[in-house]
């Protein structure tokens, strides 16, 4: 089947296909002047030596034993949570008990470590991993909770070419096949020579589902190009079918000279032969249409298209069918069910589940087949759900229906072990589709300070109790997805060369949702040029003067420790220090008050070793404010606190 639906339209037939995506091009940023920058500031080793002359805060020992945690030295994590459970027992939020506990069983302190177990259980009762550790069971990744429900063989009806598509038909199952044998007339098309599809007939034991006795269908149907994929009526006297764009008499092209696919219909006749097929008024020669299917009520007819409009490179439409036989206007089912991908063979089962394939939503590799409640009135009845394994599997699996009363049905596939190209599959469907919620946690790995795109991070997914889940690396959009359980807890942590590691504890909630979860990464070696802000740049906390006030507080101290030791490190920097004020209060009073605080700031760093003549400093009271939160606004506590805050501008 590597011929002329091959070189049309590959995904309506089912056969392999190659895709590709354009790599981005990304122009890199040409470096700056080395006069006005000053590089390798060091986050870590600069917290180390404030440490060291002995600047103390819970954030500090959070901010130490976090980056040695995440860099699996355990050992050297520990002694700094030790440290911070031992200084600030108030400021110890549950998830730092266990850590520590972590990095203490990687030191052998086993009793030590289910003491800040317990802690941790005692803190954060309803936290999945405080629950394993007081039932002690094994924690197991997250299944697939689909997966298992088929019990699948590969149908006795195949042959070493192509066989796909299949749909009921009374007491036969109508396949297209492109076999050809010594029974039947041969007819090969010239690119390949291999046969054309054609529609063939088996009967069908509902039983058991095997298949016997093949032939041809209705030669009013077969043609010398291809047919495939029909889906017929409940009372037998219709079918709708898929064809090469041939009436029987002409051949036809779009503008650039392609053959398309098309659906028709025909009816049974008196004889129990079939009409002449129609082409339908949803057919056109500039895009195909292709793979029908009924509703319940046969008043809808589903389908796939690449037409112009739709949400990807297919998708799947629906049409109404007239008293009179006459069809309505299509209809794009919308993004719930179409993606930028491939959307096609559409299957309604008696139960108004819409069955498709597709390589737009998440699965396990080719075309996958999905399910989804066709008129759905509830969240989970909304989900597109992933049917699981072994119907589905890394190859191309499509073309999916079953009987709901019986539990039987047939798909298609391309997998390795088949008989040809293409094979039929039987399947007993042992359970049904399992309820359950499922939640998407994705997001963009960016520079922090940038906010440029960080393909090649890695980002890795851990569940409560610290078992990872998956570790990939992101592309060039530098974008992750995973799918994990909803009412539970889980880490995601992104990590690159040259970048501090981060992680995030992400709390699914209850109901079916994709949660965005941006990862900024801060660069190790960072780099400032002169006017830069060396607040931002070291990412400093606020710095905080009580109300009215102008001494250095002990919080504040740890923040300006930062900036002392970077100015040590570059004995040629100089800094101008800015305060600022917020709106309330006195417009003179605020810019005396910023100016006292900006004096203050400097008054302390000079006490601490650093030379008058490297500062300089100005308050600015309310007149540089960085929203529109001035007198009179009515803005909320946290707009105004964006305006109350310290500068360290470097001028030289």
């Amino acid at each position: 089947m590597k011929g002329i639906l091959h070189k049309l339209l590959v995904v309506f037939v089912g056969v392999s296909f190659l895709s590709s995506t354009q790599a981005q091009d990304r122009k890199l940023k040409s470096a700056q002047s080395q006069y006005d920058k000053y590089e390798y500031i060091d986050a870590q080793e600069t917290y180390l030596k404030v440490v060291k002359k002995g600047y103390k805060s819970a954030d500090l020992y959070k901010n130490l034993g976090n980056s040695y945690y995440f860099n699996s030295q355990f050992e050297e994590a520990s002694k700094w949570y030790e440290e911070l459970v031992k200084n600030y027992p108030n400021e110890v939020e549950p998830e730092y008990y266990f850590r520590y506990a972590q990095t203490l069983k990687s030191v052998g302190r086993y009793d030590d470590a289910d003491v800040y177990m317990k802690k941790f259980a005692e803190s954060s009762s309803d936290d999945q991993r405080a629950q394993l550790f007081q039932d002690e069971p094994n924690y197991l990744k997250r299944i697939d909770f689909q997966s298992g429900r088929f019990e699948i063989e590969n149908s006795s009806i195949n042959s070493s070419f192509t066989d796909f598509g299949s749909a009921f038909f009374g007491r036969f199952i109508v396949f297209s096949s492109s076999r050809d044998t010594l029974l039947f007339k041969k007819s090969v098309h010239q690119w390949n020579e291999e046969p054309f599809l054609d529609l063939y007939r088996a009967e069908y034991n509902p039983t058991n589902g095997e298949l016997s006795e093949i032939e041809k269908f209705d030669s009013k149907l077969n043609t010398k190009f291809h047919e495939s994929t029909p889906i017929f009526s409940k009372d037998g006297n219709t079918v709708y079918f898929t064809r090469n764009n041939y009436d029987g008499r002409r051949y036809g092209n779009d503008k650039k000279g392609t053959n398309r696919l098309k659906i028709y219909r025909s009816y049974k006749n008196t004889q129990g032969g079939w009409t002449t097929p129609q082409n339908l008024s949803i057919n056109s020669d500039e895009y195909s249409t292709a793979h029908p299917a009924l509703s319940i009520d046969e008043k809808t007819l589903y389908f796939s298209s690449d037409m112009p409009g739709g949400e990807g490179q297919s998708d799947i439409y629906q049409v109404a069918i007239n008293a009179d036989g006459s069809l309505g206007e299509p209809k794009n089912l919308g993004n719930r069910i179409n993606t930028e991908g491939k959307e096609t063979f559409p299957f309604i089962s008696s139960n108004n589940d819409l069955y498709f394939a597709s390589d737009g939503h998440i699965g396990l590799g080719g075309l996958d087949v999905y399910v989804t409640r066709l008129n759905p009135q509830t969240d989970e009845e909304k989900l597109v759900v992933n049917i699981g394994k072994p119907v589905n599997g890394p190859d191309d699996d499509f073309a999916f229906i079953v009987d709901d009363e019986s539990k039987r049905g047939y798909f298609s596939s391309n997998r390795d072990g088949g008989r040809g190209k293409d094979d039929i599959y039987s399947f007993l469907q042992l359970e049904d589709l399992k309820s359950f919620c499922e939640i998407t946690i994705a997001g963009i790995v960016k520079d922090k300070d940038t906010q440029e795109l960080l393909p090649g991070a890695k980002v890795s997914i851990y569940d409560s109790s610290n078992n990872l889940l998956e570790s990939f690396i992101v592309g060039d959009d530098a974008a992750y997805s995973h799918v994990v359980k909803c009412s539970s807890k889980y880490f995601v942590r992104a990590e690159k060369e040259e970048y501090t590691t981060i992680e995030k504890l992400v709390e699914t909630p209850g109901k079916t949702e994709t949660l965005d979860v941006p990862l900024l990464l801060e660069k190790k070696v960072k780099t400032a040029n002169v006017g830069d802000d060396l607040a931002k740049v070291l990412s400093l906390n606020p710095i905080y003067f009580d109300f009215d006030q102008y001494y250095i507080r002990a919080d504040a101290a740890v923040e300006l420790a930062k900036v002392i030791e970077v100015m040590n490190q570059y004995p040629d920097m100089k800094i101008d220090v800015r305060s600022h004020t917020d709106s309330h209060g006195d417009d003179a009073y605020n810019m005396w008050l910023s100016d006292q605080r900006a004096k203050s700031t400097v008054k302390y760093m000079v006490s601490k070793g650093i030379s008058a003549d490297r500062l300089t400093s100005k308050g600015y009271g309310e007149t540089q404010l960085v929203n529109d939160c001035g007198n009179d606004s009515n803005c909320t506590k946290a707009e105004y606190q964006l305006s109350r805050r310290s500068e360290f501008i470097i001028v030289k």
